[in-house]
């Protein structure tokens, strides 16, 4: 029988790419979540032993962590905002002992790339000692240290591509010239499938990061050229971590504490120094950052999307929408859930008929399913999603629109009461009609 693996932070970003991956490979997966209601509707969800779990509850962690090989260790704390710090160290340590009481065998950890020996920012600082808490256990850990996550959906990277493609003049502070080492997402899980298979890294701390050394002044301006966008920087000394961070919370998907932690990481170099993780794990083939973007923009696609709104939420009222608006992976996104006293084959019937007359395109479509497309959009690209649930019958509409520069976040952003009615009314439409 394969061992049994853990992954802690399951709602996580990084947890979301790798749980499918140890399912492919054969492993037994239990996913660890303190609201593990809200992974309900991912694929993988019925492949996985789903636990309730907090760092912060020990009992918890026992159940957790009953008959694991091994632990992924995939936590952090800064959407918490003042005192995370305190907590992460303290949710480490009830983990190492819990794992040291369950029989773990291995721990792996992926923390923050920084020189410890330097001043470095709170997050940082946080990130690395976390790392050396889990280590204080008996139980063998490896640590991966990484900068700066290029790929769709990474929250350091969201920051890059949301500010570019808003203002044509980037500002920012002196702190943009700072070098970073950005890594592509598929490299971090190499590492993190290559560390479970290979035992040469136990016990070790590991700094990773891509082959390209950038400031991150220049990261956007290589994002912009991709996307053909003409960008320049101007630096904005004495500029405020909260007033940043604040903008950051406006204008992308990254929340305000989140915001605020990371961007105080910029104040220092976050670049590999010790490239022992080269020589341990030579079965990883790094990725430029290029490469990892020009991915990034591929998956900007309601089939690639991470599906972060989906949940058990249902309406009685068959008029009443459930309405959810929020920025994610490149797009703006607006999904509705109606109740329909209807079939859904005479739901799906109704669309295929709404659309056409109204001149979208069919792109994509199975049983209860729909993704339409609209060709001609000059702001952006815009998808609609529609899928037919039942007991009780529900129709969801999704939204997606990727916005191309500032003109697209104009176009969606000053014209959004009317993009809310005009979808609502046309959701509406469908399920009187039915």
């Amino acid at each position: 029988m394969p061992p049994l693996i853990l992954v802690t932070g399951a709602t996580g970003y990084i947890a979301s790419l790798l749980i499918p991956q140890l399912l492919e490979r054969g492993y037994r997966v239990r996913a660890m979540a303190r609201q593990p209601e809200r992974l309900k509707k991912r694929k993988w969800y019925p492949q996985v032993d789903m636990v309730r779990g907090d760092v912060q509850d020990p009992a918890s962690l026992l159940t957790a962590l009953k008959d694991v090989h091994t632990a992924y260790y995939l936590i952090h704390n800064m959407s918490l905002g003042h005192g995370y710090t305190e907590i992460e160290v303290e949710g480490a340590r009830n983990f190492a002992s819990a794992a040291e009481q369950t029989g773990v065998e291995h721990i792996i950890y992926l923390g923050g790339l920084a020189d410890p020996e330097q001043h470095i920012a709170p997050h940082m600082r946080s990130r690395i000692e976390t790392g050396m808490t889990l280590r204080k256990g008996k139980v063998p850990v490896t640590e991966f240290r990484a900068g700066v996550i290029a790929g769709s959906g990474s929250i350091s990277f969201e920051m890059i591509r949301f500010m570019t493609e808003l203002f044509p003049i980037v500002p920012g502070p002196l702190w943009m010239k700072n070098k970073s080492q950005p890594i592509a997402v598929q490299n971090i899980i190499d590492y993190l499938m290559t560390a479970l298979e290979n035992k040469n890294g136990q016990g070790q701390v590991f700094e990773i990061g891509g082959p390209d050394i950038l400031t991150y002044k220049e990261s956007m301006l290589r994002y912009a050229r991709l996307r053909g966008l003409r960008r320049s920087m101007v630096m904005l000394p004495g500029l405020p971590v909260w007033f940043m961070a604040l903008g950051v919370d406006m204008m992308t998907p990254v929340p305000y504490p989140i915001a605020q932690a990371l961007i105080g990481g910029l104040s220092a170099d976050s670049v590999v120094k010790h490239h022992e993780a080269l020589q341990v794990f030579p079965e990883v083939k790094l990725i430029d950052f290029d490469s990892a973007a020009e991915d990034a923009l591929k998956r900007t696609h309601p089939n690639y999307i991470e599906r972060v709104w989906d949940g058990n939420q249902r309406v009685e009222d068959p008029l009443e929408a459930l309405d959810i608006w929020l920025k994610h992976e490149g797009c703006f996104i607006a999904h509705r859930t109606l109740k329909a006293a209807s079939t859904p084959e005479t739901l799906i019937q109704k669309i295929e008929e709404t659309t056409r007359q109204q001149g979208w395109t069919v792109e994509e479509q199975k049983r209860f399913h729909i993704l339409t497309r609209q060709d001609e959009q000059k702001y952006g690209k815009l998808w609609v999603e529609w899928r037919v649930e039942q007991d009780p019958v529900h129709l969801t509409q999704t939204v997606f629109f990727s916005p191309h520069g500032l003109p697209g976040f104009l176009y969606w952003l000053l014209f959004r009461p009317f993009h809310q009615m005009k979808f609502r009314r046309l959701l509406r439409k469908i399920v009187r009609k039915t």
